[in-house]
């Protein structure tokens, strides 16, 4: 079942160093406009040719413009044979991010 993490604790986990892998499911254009800091960019419709050859960490966190997306990929992600960890579903995706953005 993929967990939903709110953005303040995914605010407090990249302070305190237990940094999950942040996968923007964005276009490329929007994602170079503002990203959550350290965040991979995987846009939603290469994700399902890209899964396989993705390096998977064990704790990984999608983010997409209003959490709906994200939560498909997540879903996605989770099923894979390859992934063995934890997913999680930015709740409210980047409309409930109310911190400062990485650009380029």
């Amino acid at each position: 079942m993929v967990d939903e993490i709110e953005p303040d604790e995914l605010k407090k986990r990249l302070g305190d160093g237990n940094v999950p892998q942040i996968i923007d499911i964005r276009n490329n254009e929007n994602f170079s406009q503002g990203h959550i800091p350290g965040a991979e960019n995987v846009p939603f419709p290469d994700l399902t040719q890209r899964i396989e050859e993705h390096e998977w960490r064990d704790d990984v966190v999608v983010v997409c413009p209003i959490g709906e997306s994200s939560l498909q990929a997540a879903r996605l992600i989770e099923s894979y044979e390859g992934f063995d960890g934890k997913v999680a579903n930015l709740k409210d995706g980047y409309r409930g991010w109310e911190y400062d953005l990485e650009e380029g």
